[in-house]
């Protein structure tokens, strides 16, 4: 059995694979970020608390590899000595906007905020004396694999999330820049670049111990850590140039994978990795499910319903929305969202006296607001001829056959999702995991024994994508109400 744990955004999932890549077990633990001195962050023990709980809930004893995820980006910084610098700043935080707009203009490479070396140079602008004592930068995927086998080390993914990277390793060039404009040496305090396959440590008894696992465990394997896009990646059968997928959780991102570098600077669009080190197009949305979730929250208080029924029921109901849901607005931006220029977030529901305000007709604005602004950077990627014949889907979000349909309409384009769309990130860094032992073959290959189901395709209908289509115009249209509210509140 292969064990495979993601670290996403609200919850930490497990889940363990047999020889067919069927899942066999899975752990479960929620969690939240939080807002503590101007940043979201989670602390250390709640990482390790978590990791534990999910593993708590899973038979380790026939564990033969394993692999960490987590969501990218971000800021750990550690002291010679290991000490945590600064509490974890995790992507969510939009601190760094001075700093990724000077390292974009000096590189001429895209460097959203979200980004690691964004929060270093923002850190070093602030002047914070943190910064002297640096000497090791990670991701959350990397630290957690760092306690379990001691190797400061990084999969190329999640890695192309910190700093440029071009041939599987950092871009010497901007590495240069850089160390010219700050004095840092980005390459002796970030992790060392591994490509899907490699040996990425073994697990040590003391990282067993940090785990709950059993010691008997140790010298096992470890594939090297990945990030969330590229576990998204690996999970939707989508590493091959001119495929694309789109993640959906706490926030949402569209990958296409290119056929060559892109040329342009758009601050819209990320350039990362896959997991074997092919370029990959990326639009980025901060604010995915959060504010549907909150009002899943209030109607199961009004309604006393379960969850998973309040789910089946929103999606229904927003099935049946008027055009242009009745003259009903929301944004669900919980945090500033770079692709529509706003700073702050504050989720907002904005209708005119005479709208339609009915139950349909919130939670088809709901829904039609967790897509818009993946809508608006698409299209700027689809500008550049960058498409997929087939976006292919995973999350929670996929399970309901009506999320497939918002986004084939959202999009006007062909999706999909594999019967294994719920198990997102963990399952795929269990794929990885598994990897390790077929590295003699290309990645791209050994999936296709993995993905022998064939895709379903959701078309999207011409009387749906003009609904939506005149929605996104409302809603870009009152994207200054959001600004301002940022601005009032």
């Amino acid at each position: 059995m292969v064990l495979g744990i993601e670290l996403g955004s609200t919850r930490i999932k497990g889940v363990t694979i047999d020889d067919m890549f069927r899942v066999r077990q899975t752990g479960v633990h929620d969690w939240e970020n939080r807002l503590e001195d101007g940043y979201w962050t989670y602390g250390l023990d709640e990482i390790q608390a978590g990791l534990r709980d999910v593993v708590s809930q899973i038979d380790t004893n026939n564990i033969t590899a394993l692999g960490i995820s987590a969501m990218m980006h971000g800021y750990l910084c550690f002291d010679k000595d290991g000490n945590l610098l600064t509490p974890f700043r995790t992507w969510r935080n939009t601190t760094t906007e001075t700093a990724a707009a000077k390292l974009t203009g000096l590189f001429s490479f895209n460097i959203p905020q979200r980004w690691s070396v964004a929060h270093l140079y923002q850190a070093v602008i602030n002047n914070e004396p943190h910064v002297k004592n640096i000497a090791f930068i990670t991701t959350l995927a990397g630290y957690v694999h760092w306690k379990l086998t001691g190797k400061k080390v990084l999969g190329v993914g999640d890695a192309s999330g910190m700093f440029p990277v071009e041939s599987n390793i950092y871009n010497e060039i901007y590495m240069r820049d850089f160390k010219e404009l700050t004095g840092i040496d980005w390459a002796s305090v970030a992790p060392e670049i591994l490509s899907a396959g490699e040996n990425a440590g073994t697990l040590t008894e003391a990282g067993a111990e940090y785990l709950g696992l059993p010691k008997s465990l140790a010298g096992i394997p470890l594939c090297p850590p990945e990030g969330d896009a590229g576990t998204g990646m690996v999970a939707t059968n989508s590493i091959y140039p001119g495929e694309g997928n789109i993640s959906a959780g706490t926030s949402i991102f569209a990958m296409i994978v290119l056929d060559s570098p892109f040329k342009d600077v758009r601050t819209e669009i990320d350039i990362v990795s896959t997991p074997d080190g092919k370029p990959v197009a990326m639009v980025h949305c901060n604010s995915y499910t959060s504010d549907i979730d909150a009002w899943i929250k209030i109607f199961g208080e009004v309604s006393g319903l379960p969850k998973d029924k309040l789910y089946d029921m929103f999606y229904e109901q927003a099935m049946s929305a008027d055009v242009n849901c009745g003259g009903i607005l929301s944004y669900n931006y919980y945090s500033g969202e770079p692709i529509t220029g706003i700073a702050d977030g504050r989720p907002l529901l904005v209708r005119m006296p005479d709208a339609d305000f009915r139950l349909a007709n919130l939670c088809g604005s709901l829904l039609y607001s967790a897509v818009a602004t993946l809508r608006l950077g698409m299209d700027i990627l689809s500008a550049y001829d960058n498409k997929a014949s087939v976006m292919r889907c995973h999350g929670g979000f996929f399970k309901n056959a009506a999320g497939l349909r918002v986004m084939a309409n959202a999009l006007n384009v062909n999706v999909s999702a594999l019967s294994s769309a719920g198990e997102g990130g963990a399952w795929g860094i269990a794929i990885l995991a598994t990897y390790m032992k077929h590295s003699n073959r290309e990645l791209n290959e050994f999936l296709h024994d993995v993905f022998t189901e064939p895709d379903t395709i959701v078309k999207p209908g011409k009387t749906d994508v003009d609904a939506f289509n005149i929605y996104l115009e409302t809603y870009k249209k009152g994207l200054d109400i959001e600004r301002k509210a940022a601005e009032i509140l």
